[in-house]
């Protein structure tokens, strides 16, 4: 009979607050902060600092890569979009926390996300150079705009001119018009990379952030048209950003993010480093103003050194405005203050809601998994709160569980951190030094830890407090095991020793409380560090991995030396013993798995587990059955009698440094460099060895069959020319199962027509006989099986699938297309596909005869259903509007239409004003020159 066993799958992932992939975002609200964490994304309440909703992506089927973390975050209103490592862009519905859509097209990382005002269109940039407009309502991608040389970094929306703005690692900035779909304009000038582009809520300027010792601005025209009469020979008629000036930054590091907030009167600018300097940006009136005392210092300090008054170059006549003050960079943007960081800053985000005391909210991520808010106020910062409890700020280094498995402990380099293991909350956190290892003493009442400068660590697990630190080594413990009559345990050391301690009970003077501590015994002394000690759980044997490569193993009464286990050829970092003492396992740095018989100290399997160091290895309780975890960011289950590799786990994104199992191996827990904890449960699904070695076969296989077809067969991609556009999604897995769905729907639904034609002949021919339809069908008629099959494609793959059918299957689509526009419900996919099919095989539809009456048929009918349906939605619309206006001059609120109406009003008299100040001002002006002049007013 084939021996089965259960099937471990991921349960829980917490510990981690924020990862460094991608930067955090504001909801629209103000209310809560979008953080990336690993493959998720926390929503977290900003006033209560604590994560409501945790957006989690399902695992896919053809998904190899087990880090498909979160590298961007954009949102607009209640839509959330995320791009991941693998190239994929995800909508969610934040109020329901579920994902709308999934959007495939990028071929590397997403790495840059940008949402339009309306919230209709979504950018999307990444590592494959490539930007993408993807349509949000339709759920599919538009075009594909292509041009960059190296990674697209950042990208921003000109709505007013329905214009976008990209900036990528080849120093280039590429303006595009989404109307025509090419770009209308190449700005160089940078010496470095583009890191990040911004631009002010009333799209006057854009600023640049690089290497550079400055920030760049630019100037953006918002004429979409222009005179093609007028002949302009010093300025580019197409020119959309034109060189506005710079300013120097106070930091070398070169920058990671600016951001304008959404008032539009500061700008930060974060840098790679600690620091955020934050400008302020001045109102016209006081940038004149600035601009006037400038240039009144520059004519007083020229006076005093006997040289013209008036500097040249500062009050030439504008060709445009009439004005003679020349308004700079520096006149407008006004360095305010620079925050200070505890540690390197990965991303910021201005809060959208602004607080009466202060001028602007700035979240923070840290590289330490740390969020932080200040308050920026007019004349210092203020921090407003911090969230770092849930999470270690380092990586964690091990995790310990107690014995009724109700308490996981966790230590990191200067914390140790108490959890609920079933739910993920912090209970506890104390400060400590670096702890490497740690166990709980029996009861679950005290834990120890060792640590990496040679104490020992007594924890109160009830108050979450230290209570003694004992002096124990000379160097860093290295490991710690619990003796099994629980009456004491052993560590072992870097100084060459193995202690053995016993637990006792004291009451220091003039305390009240008695506390836990330990007393040392007897010693073992060796010849090299000790990396790992373990006791048999008879009490009889102590094993101990030293530096030498070698595990020496002794008699636990007597210390006499028993046996010596030689093979490894790097040290050995982790081992266990089982249940009934009978096997023991080593793990090495050699990135083996070696089992040993501690009867005879014979080796029974050497086996090559990982692509890296394991790290460690543990026993599930009462079997043979091992884990392992390693540098390779794998967790790997294993059968010690049977030598045979059961399960491989995927999840961790970085080294898996520690493992701990539960005592009724229900469920495991591994601790990472990324700082998460992840919990592994055990579940009812069984698993069988062979059916395993298949399907990791299938998978090598697949993986090798690709790589050698793109290696050797595939043709190499050439540089992409200067503002090309292409289709905008990408062959998946996916597209290849629609699009034989598609085929075989076809064919099976022309085999059904077939015999329906024999049987219909076979009728009149007086040979009447029941007709039996093809039960795979379902019962329904071959047009609404194969609408069914195209139906099921999703809608951002549906371009992708038509490519990969051959055309005499989408000819036969037309035969189908005229009868589905009739159907309300499929207006819209017969307009998808019949545009699709004719972009794709234009040229090989006006060349096929039977082709014609097909497309001619289909321009009566569909176009004609498409404006039916149009209308409706636009009758709708109109209607919504109505009642909204009905709504708000019932309640007394004022519609937005209003508003923006009454917005347009006054901005149109401030102009007003402003022109007749300016014109006050140039006849003073002219009136103090005619002065100076001796009466004669210069033309």
């Amino acid at each position: 009979m084939v021996k089965s066993y259960l099937r471990y799958e991921p349960a829980a992932c917490f510990g981690v607050i924020v990862s460094v992939e991608s930067k955090i975002a504001y909801d629209s609200s103000g209310k809560h902060l979008l953080v990336p964490a690993l493959e998720k994304i926390g929503i977290w309440h900003v006033r209560q600092g604590l994560c409501t909703k945790t957006l989690t992506p399902l695992p896919s089927s053809n998904s190899k890569a087990p880090s498909n973390a979160v590298t961007s975050i954009s949102s607009s209103s209640s839509r959330i979009a995320s791009g991941y490592a693998q190239g994929t862009i995800r909508i969610w519905d934040s109020e329901k926390g579920m994902c709308e859509t999934t959007l495939n097209g990028h071929k590397g990382a997403v790495t840059a996300l940008r949402y339009n005002k309306l919230g209709s269109l979504l950018a999307s940039g990444g590592k494959d150079n490539d930007i993408i407009l993807w349509d949000v309502v339709a759920e599919t991608g538009l075009f594909r705009l292509r041009g960059h040389r190296d990674q697209v970094t950042d990208l921003v929306f000109l709505d007013s001119g329905n214009k976008l703005v990209t900036a990528s690692k080849d120093k280039f900035l590429r303006a595009w018009d989404l109307d025509t779909q090419h770009c209308m304009q190449i700005i160089s000038g940078h010496h470095s990379e583009i890191w990040s582009i911004d631009i002010d809520p009333e799209e006057k300027y854009l600023v640049t952030g690089s290497a550079d010792p400055e920030l760049r601005f630019y100037s953006i025209n918002h004429e979409n048209k222009t005179d093609m009469n007028k002949e302009l020979p010093t300025e580019n008629k197409w020119e959309v950003l034109k060189s506005f000036g710079e300013i120097q930054r106070q930091s070398k590091d070169r920058v990671a993010t600016v951001k304008f907030n959404k008032s539009g009167n500061l700008l930060a600018c974060q840098v790679a480093g600690k620091t955020v300097e934050i400008f302020r940006v001045l109102d016209e009136s006081e940038s004149k103003c600035k601009a006037k005392r400038r240039i009144s210092r520059k004519e007083k300090k020229a006076a005093k050194e006997g040289r013209e008054a008036t500097e040249k170059g500062e009050t030439d006549i504008e060709a445009e405005g009439g004005s003679n003050l020349v308004v700079t960079v520096p006149d407008i943007f006004k360095l305010h203050q620079i925050l200070w960081a505890g540690k390197k800053i990965s991303s910021i985000s201005f809060s959208p809601v602004t607080s009466k005391n202060s001028l602007a909210t700035l979240a923070l991520s840290l590289n330490n998994n740390l969020l932080e808010f200040h308050a920026i106020e007019s004349s210092s910062t203020t921090k407003l709160s911090a969230i770092e409890i849930q999470g270690h700020r380092a990586d964690v280094r091990s995790v310990t569980l107690s014995s009724d498995n109700t308490l996981l402990m966790s230590t990191s380099h200067n914390a140790i951190k108490i959890w609920n293991p079933t739910t993920g909350s912090c209970l506890h956190t104390i400060d400590s030094g670096y702890g490497l290892c740690g166990l709980f003493v029996p009861g679950n009442k005290y834990a120890v830890v060792g640590t990496k400068g040679g104490t020992l660590e007594i924890i109160d697990i009830r108050s979450g407090t230290c209570v003694e630190v004992v002096e124990a080594h000379g160097g860093s413990v290295q490991s710690i095991a619990l003796i099994p009559d629980g009456t004491g345990f052993l560590t072992g050391s870097a100084d060459h020793d193995v202690k053995f301690w016993e637990f006792q009970i004291v009451q220091k003077t003039g305390e009240v409380y008695k506390h836990l501590t330990a007393s040392p015994g007897r010693s073992l002394k060796m010849n090299d560090d000790v990396l790992v000690v373990a006791a048999s759980p008879d009490g009889k044997l102590v094993a101990v991995a030293l530096s030498d490569n070698t595990v020496k193993v002794f008699y636990m009464d007597s210390l006499k030396f028993f046996l010596s286990l030689y093979g490894h050829n790097l040290p050995v970092f982790c081992m266990d013993i089982s249940s009934d003492g009978d096997l023991l396992v080593t793990g090495s740095a050699d990135k083996n798995v070696r089992i040993w018989g501690l009867v005879f100290g014979d080796i029974h399997k050497s086996l090559f587990a990982h692509a890296d160091s394991v790290m460690g290895i543990k026993f599930v309780c009462n079997t043979h059955y091992f884990f392992s975890v390693g540098k390779d960011r794998l967790v790997k289950y294993w059968d010690a009698d049977k030598f045979e590799l059961l399960l491989t786990l995927e999840g961790h994104h970085a080294e898996v440094w520690c493992l701990a199992i539960s005592n009724r191996g229900d469920f495991i827990v591994t601790g990472s460099h990324d700082r998460s904890i992840r919990r592994w449960d055990r579940t009812e699904e069984q698993l069988f060895i062979e059916e395993e070695k298949e399907k990791r076969l299938e998978e090598m296989f697949a993986l090798e069959t690709d790589n050698a077809f793109e290696n050797k067969y595939a043709i190499k991609e050439e540089l992409p020319e200067e503002g090309a556009v292409a289709l905008a999604g990408k062959m998946t897995q996916e597209t290849l199962t629609g699009t034989d769905s598609i085929i075989e729907a076809l064919d099976m639904a022309n085999g059904e027509r077939k015999r329906i034609a024999e049987h219909e002949v076979e009728k009149l021919k007086g040979r009447v006989s029941a007709f039996r339809p093809n039960i795979l069908m379902l019962g329904l008629s071959p047009s609404d099986y194969i609408l069914r099959a195209l139906s099921s494609v999703h809608t951002n793959d549906l371009e992708q699938v038509l490519l990969a059918l051959p055309f005499s299957d989408n000819l036969e689509l037309f035969l189908y297309l005229e009868s589905w526009a009739f159907i309300p419900d499929k207006v819209e996919l017969v307009g998808n596909v019949a545009a699709i099919v004719v972009r794709l095989h234009h040229h090989q539809l006006i060349s096929t005869v039977s082709a014609k009456p097909l497309v001619t048929r289909l321009e009566d009918s569909v176009p004609p259903k498409v404006k039916e349906f149009k209308d409706l939605i636009g009758g709708n619309l109109a209607a919504m509007c109505h009642l909204e206006q009905l709504m708000s001059m019932r309640l007394g609120v004022v519609s937005r239409d209003v508003k923006t109406k009454l917005w347009e009003i006054r901005s149109c008299n401030a102009k007003r004003i402003e022109a007749r100040e300016d014109t006050k001002q140039e006849k003073k002006r002219k009136k103090k020159q005619k002065k100076l002049d001796g009466g004669h007013v210069w033309s």
